[in-house]
Formats: C-alpha cells, sequence, structure tokens
C-alpha cells in the first residue's frame, strides 16, 4: 500500500496533493498553529521560510522537532512531544510561566511549501506538560481523547465545589469589603509584598483569595494568596509561588476575599449557607465501616 493510500484510508487529502505525493519527488514541511486561550493565534514551521496559509504566518523555527506521531482505534489519549528553542520573538517565558499558554489548542499540517494549498490536517489537540530549560522547552501534546479522562459532573465532598462569586455561589464580589486595591512597598522573593492601601481588612480575610496585578510587568496576570497579615501601613500578601515576571515597588493591585470552600465559612464570612454546594453532612469512613450500636452515633436512626 503507497502512502497516497494509507492517507485517504485515514484522511481526505485533496487530489492535488495526492498527485504530489504519489510524484516521488515532495517538497514537504510541518506546520503548527497554536491558539492560546486569550485568543492569539501563532504559527510555526520547520521550513526554512515563512509559509502564510488561512491568514496566518508561519514562522520558520529551524530548532523545532516532533515526535513520530502515532493515532489508535481506540479511546487511549494520543500524545507526541514538540521540542524546540526559544529563538522567537512571540515565543516568551514570562507569558509561558504565567499559565497563557496552559490547554493551548494546537494543529499540526503537513503542507507542501511550494504550494501552501495543498495541506493536510495530520493532529489537533491541546497542550499538555510544559517542561522549560535554560535555552528550550518541549510541550506534550494531547490528542482530542484526553477530554475523556476530565471528571463530569459533581462530586459528593465536604468542601463546595463552587467558584467565590459565580453564578452557584451568588456572592455578590462587587459589594463593598469583597475587594482591596494596594500598591507594592516593598517585594521579598518575588512573591511576599508589603503593600499600602489595605489597612482595613481583618486578618487572613484575602487568604485563598484572587491577587491580580493591574500595572506593571506582570499586569493582568494574578496568583492566590497564601497569607495574609495586617501591619500598621497596610497588609504583608504571600503568594503561593513566585510572580513569572518581577514585582516592583509601585506596581498596583488588586485581591480579591479568599474562601476556604468549608460551610462554617460560607455561612460566618460570607452570610451564604443557603448556597453551599458541598456536603458538610456526608457521613466519613469512620461512620460507614463502624457497627450499629444503640444509643452511639451510628444507631440506625436519622442523621438529621
Amino acid at each position: 500500500m503507497t502512502i497516497t493510500e494509507k492517507l485517504e484510508i485515514m484522511k481526505t487529502i485533496s487530489p492535488e496533493l495526492a498527485a504530489h505525493l504519489a510524484g516521488g519527488a515532495t517538497t514537504l514541511c510541518n506546520c503548527w498553529k497554536l491558539t492560546r486561550g486569550d485568543g492569539r493565534v501563532m504559527g510555526f514551521t520547520d521550513h526554512d521560510c515563512d509559509l502564510v496559509f488561512d491568514g496566518v504566518s508561519f514562522e520558520a523555527a529551524a530548532g523545532f522537532t516532533a515526535s513520530a506521531i502515532e493515532s489508535s482505534a481506540g479511546l487511549a489519549v494520543d500524545n507526541l512531544d514538540l521540542a524546540g528553542g526559544l529563538n522567537s520573538e512571540r515565543l516568551d517565558e514570562g507569558d509561558l510561566a504565567a499559565g497563557l499558554y496552559d490547554d493551548a489548542t494546537v494543529e499540526i499540517w503537513r503542507v507542501n511549501w511550494e504550494a501552501p494549498e495543498q495541506r493536510l490536517l495530520l493532529r489537533k489537540g491541546n497542550l499538555g506538560e510544559v517542561s522549560r530549560g535554560a535555552t528550550g522547552f518541549t510541550a506534550e501534546l494531547r490528542g482530542l481523547a484526553h477530554r475523556l479522562n476530565q471528571p463530569v459532573g459533581r462530586l459528593l465532598q465536604y468542601g463546595c465545589d463552587a467558584d467565590l462569586g459565580d453564578g452557584r455561589c451568588c456572592v455578590d464580589l462587587a459589594a463593598g469589603g469583597m475587594r482591596g486595591a494596594g500598591t507594592v512597598a516593598a517585594v521579598e522573593d518575588n512573591r511576599v509584598v508589603t503593600a499600602s492601601g489595605l489597612g482595613d481588612f481583618a486578618e487572613g480575610w484575602f487568604e485563598r483569595g484572587w491577587l491580580l496585578f493591574t500595572s506593571g510587568a506582570n499586569d493582568g496576570a494574578g496568583c492566590e494568596v497564601k497569607l495574609h497579615t495586617p501591619t500598621p501601613a497596610g497588609a504583608v500578601i504571600e503568594l503561593w509561588q513566585a510572580m513569572a515576571r518581577g514585582i516592583a515597588v509601585g506596581d498596583a493591585f488588586t485581591v480579591t476575599v479568599g474562601c476556604d470552600k468549608q460551610f462554617t465559612t460560607c455561612r460566618s464570612k460570607f452570610g451564604n449557607g443557603a448556597n453551599f454546594r458541598g456536603f458538610p453532612h456526608m457521613p466519613g469512613n469512620d461512620f460507614v465501616i463502624s457497627y450499629a450500636s444503640s444509643g452511639g452515633v451510628n444507631d440506625g436512626g436519622s442523621r438529621n
């Protein structure tokens, strides 16, 4: 069976591309189209010249290599690795560390570089784990079947599974006291911030909340708050991890109240117990494996 016949079984290819493949001498290259979650579209190719099709410019990047593409007939997730050097002006290490490439959509095309209209979509998937080094990266490309591994529906658990302020939670984050604004006065290890403008909030109010920078190198990026400690001049806020880019004195930010997803917090801190989306009275493992006893916790009666 020829290459053309094998491709025709799996894909529908144009007569022009089929004729080119059948001709023996080919002028083929690979192109990668990447669409980030923020809508930015980027293109790269292993050809030595830039290519353009579908309104996307595919930048020549000789450093890109890809592992063999293998497809299976079952529901197993098809993966491949894409490796390359950070030698494109459009590939920013800070954007990568900030998560802007997380779950980005990737299309892999086989293209006749002499006639880009002759092309075939080989694979479409999403970026998985990305490993970064001093001068390069390796990105895992996951096939569409990886969506089948994601949990669907609700889980029976003690904690709330809603996001604070969403339609299921119903807490109004625009109400007074739900958000604060501050300015960086000092920074340590690029994740511990001493800030002004937050002196009216109680200790721990913003823990597990979200801090979003509104100016500086991290403008538009944020991180979850680990610790919030008031000071006479404002507050000290420790983030769970260092920001992708440097935090500087004078950077402005907003910070949202935090929630630990527990029923007592929902009831006392937000007065929102009626909308709690967990199962705080669900029996635990100790109750399940205990034996029935008169007058004990597991006496066969109602737990309400």
